[in-house]
């Protein structure tokens, strides 16, 4: 039997009093200031952490702001607007006079403990907030909320596990993080050297000579064409490609060849290789592809490497137009040795694209068996 077990049973084997979280912290208010006057304060490792909506925070000096507004216990902060979320944090702080915060009224609450079970119930808090027009909940959805409140050392024990295991699954995220960081830049390192002709003739192994390769403007190997409006149309398997990837799907088509999609607006660096049927938005161009000069596996993976977002013609949200990506040129080597690579790159892809994909599912999967520990540690029977 584990510590914890002994303690539950030893200290509170009938279960445990929920009381009110208002009843168990004191609600500890904010400050009146601008989003401006935090950028103007913000000076890099300052002492005084200043939160505000969402995740925007400043640091700032002592003098920056009034001694009466400083929180030097631990607290939790409650971010209630916009991105409904919870810190713990331990040094001092302050936040807008439009969040709350919370310290614990007494030694025999471990606010620690409070923040993971808050935490834990997140979703509840979120759904509550999107009852309005922008996300927000109130003073009232938190303090009436409902805290278990088991005896002082089994919250501490279940605190203990819970930041070991926080720990952990930092660390082995980070590492899988690095690895899928590496394997991306390594697999776009060999992609654009197979793609890339400069300097390499038949004398040094390369295979073919500068001669053969041709210097092409996109215009002279694809007409590039507009997306349309689906909304008329009916329900179907086609799917209807926006930036983003895959929107729905229709029973209507734009195109039935191979073909690049190349984003117009927003995530211009996303491409698509599509060789199936597909309807696609005014957001994304299709490509009508000259087949007799270029295979379009090689042109997607040839616009890959260009780095298309480059030629972003916007201040705001990045944008492409037609007439910047038909002067964009482009090596273009014989039919031949564009197959030789196109078979060299998919193999290489799948089997970066099998790492890659798996390494996201196991950062997934740390997340998911993080939360059914903590969830399980923090599920208790309610006293009778």
């Amino acid at each position: 039997m584990s510590e914890l077990e002994n303690l539950i049973q030893r200290l509170c084997p009938d279960g445990v009093e929920y009381k009110l979280l208002g009843d168990i912290c004191k609600r500890q208010k904010g400050i009146s200031i601008t989003a401006g006057e935090m950028k103007k304060l913000d000076k890099p490792n300052a002492p005084i952490r200043v939160f505000a909506a969402g995740n925007t925070v400043a640091n700032v000096n002592y003098g920056d702001i009034p001694e009466s507004a400083i929180i030097t216990k631990q607290s939790i902060v409650v971010k209630s607007r916009g991105n409904i979320g919870f810190e713990y944090y331990s040094k001092p702080f302050t936040h807008k006079n439009e969040m709350w915060s919370y310290s614990a009224k007494s030694n025999m609450i471990d606010l620690k403990f409070v923040y993971y079970y808050l935490q834990k119930h997140i979703d509840e808090f979120q759904i509550k907030a999107k009852t309005g027009k922008l996300p927000q909940i109130s003073t009232g959805d938190t303090d009436k909320y409902l805290i278990p409140v088991p005896p002082i050392e089994v919250q501490r024990e279940i605190v203990r596990i819970l930041d070991n295991f926080t720990e952990l699954t930092a660390e082995l995220t980070a590492e899988l993080t690095a690895e899928l960081t590496a394997r991306k830049k390594q697999y776009e390192y060999y992609r654009d050297k197979l793609l890339s002709f400069d300097n390499v003739d038949k004398s040094n192994g390369g295979g073919y000579s500068l001669e053969e390769v041709k210097y092409k403007k996109l215009c002279e190997l694809a007409k590039i064409r507009n997306g349309g409006d689906y909304k008329s149309f009916g329900s179907g398997d086609i799917p209807v490609y926006g930036t983003s990837g895959i929107m729905t799907y229709v029973d209507k088509f734009a195109y039935d060849k191979p073909t690049v999609l190349i984003p117009r607006k927003g995530s211009i660096e996303k491409l698509y290789y599509v060789d199936t049927l597909f309807w696609n938005v005014d957001t994304i161009f299709y490509t009508e592809i000259n087949t007799n000069i270029v295979i379009p596996k090689y042109l997607y993976y040839l616009l890959k490497k260009e780095h298309l977002e480059q030629y972003n013609t916007a201040g705001g949200v990045p944008s492409l137009t037609q007439s910047v990506l038909n002067e964009v040129v482009l090596q273009i080597p014989s039919i031949e040795e564009q197959s030789r690579i196109v078979a060299i790159l998919d193999r290489f892809d799948k089997l970066c694209n099998d790492l890659i994909e798996g390494l996201p599912a196991e950062i997934e999967a740390r997340k998911k068996q993080y939360e059914y520990y903590r969830d399980k540690l923090l599920t208790f029977k309610k006293l009778a």
